[in-house]
């Protein structure tokens, strides 16, 4: 069967990296901006009309641009069933509380304009509230964790994933600045949406914070690149890479050096576009905020999105999930995928289906175009 498949092993591990990229980079720019409107609510809507216009925003398009995660999720799970399994076992009580936040999120949005009440509709407008912070920083905690090194080894008989760490060791310095640089990131975004999508004055608030949002992310970034650089310690492989080979991490050697992330920006110099489009992105964003070019300032964050999520993908490859505890068995693009037929099944299955749902998303999104006012809320029964 193998001998059908036009691509060999090695390079549909690839494809299926650059797959995953993609879709991690869907959620963060579609469903981002979704986070970081909630997390805005109670600082650039003052009034319940307000709220109402802030929340009709993302409200008709949110559950479409969850189906990213829901999918990346999917990937995850069939093309890399190992990292599936350990992150999973890993993160588990850090993915309950993701998963407390996104499940309160459509709750908020059904409920809170069912009853009148200010008390009532306050309370899940701070719902709303939490689950942006909380998921947005979170996300960005587990992407310091993976670039730091998650503490968890497999049994070398069944490839069982051992995890030797607890929650509140998921929460160190650099792991906490990268779920700050997260909240700051997705909160520019939504900022940037709202300033784009609504009038004054809430326009005018979003895009004040937006311009802070953006510096704050630049600079952050910036930092944990710094900190990357002199302070982290890499992964390097250091046996011979069988890019065909069996699915199995125990059979590689591995060393641990401050700085070895950078290595990839060496050999591969074309690769320091990506943080210079995190840190100009970022930059760019609020500049075209203060003159109120607010499309223009969506698309600057979302470039950002994109130079920011690609610069971790750089600096980790082959790395996908690094071991703190055992560097041999860190799960690389080599020796942590599905077999080879499964791979290219999911190859076809994803260039019929993708092409589908992007233009489906498309007319969705041309359909809600235009600015969302109190007059367009209104009372209708399809407003939240």
């Amino acid at each position: 069967m193998d001998t059908l498949i036009p691509f060999d092993y090695g390079t549909l591990r690839v494809v299926w990296w650059v797959l995953l990229g993609a879709l991690l980079i869907g959620f963060a720019v579609m469903d981002g901006f979704d986070l970081g409107v909630a997390a805005l609510l109670p600082v650039v809507a003052k009034t319940d009309a307000e709220r109402r216009v802030v929340i009709n925003v993302v409200g008709p398009v949110w559950e479409g641009n969850q189906v990213w995660l829901i999918t990346a999720g999917g990937a995850i799970f069939a093309a890399w069933p190992l990292l599936y399994a350990a992150s999973f076992s890993g993160f588990y009580l850090a993915m309950m509380l993701v998963l407390i936040a996104l499940i309160l999120r459509p709750v908020g949005f059904k409920y809170r304009s069912k009853m009148e009440g200010t008390r009532w509709r306050n309370t899940w407008d701070g719902v709303l509230c939490f689950s942006g912070v909380v998921a947005a920083l979170v996300f960005g905690v587990a992407m310091g964790n993976i670039i730091l090194g998650v503490p968890f080894t497999f049994d070398a008989e069944s490839l069982r994933p051992i995890y030797e760490g607890h929650f509140f060791q998921l929460f160190m310095p650099f792991a906490l600045l990268a779920g700050v640089l997260s909240v700051a990131m997705l909160t520019m975004h939504g900022a940037v949406l709202l300033a784009w999508r609504t009038e004054d004055p809430i326009s005018s608030r979003a895009r004040n914070w937006g311009r802070l949002c953006a510096l704050l992310t630049a600079a952050l970034f910036a930092a944990g690149g710094f900190w990357v650089a002199g302070g982290v310690g890499g992964h390097t492989i250091t046996s011979a890479v069988d890019m065909t080979g069996p699915s199995d991490p125990m059979l590689k050697t591995v060393t641990v050096q401050t700085g070895a992330w950078m290595a990839n920006y060496a050999k591969w110099p074309l690769m320091w576009i990506a943080p210079a489009l995190g840190v100009a992105g970022a930059v760019l964003a609020a500049l075209l905020l203060t003159v109120r070019a607010n499309m223009l300032a969506f698309l600057a964050s979302a470039v950002s999105i994109i130079g920011v999520i690609l610069t971790v993908g750089f600096s980790l490859f082959p790395f996908i999930m690094p071991s703190s505890t055992n560097p041999k068995a860190g799960l690389t693009v080599w020796d942590g995928s599905s077999s080879h037929l499964t791979l290219w099944i999911m190859v076809i299955a994803v260039a019929i289906f993708l092409p589908i749902v992007t233009v489906y998303t498309g007319w969705v999104y041309r359909v809600m175009r235009g600015k969302v006012t109190n007059d367009s809320v209104g009372d209708t029964p399809n407003s939240y």
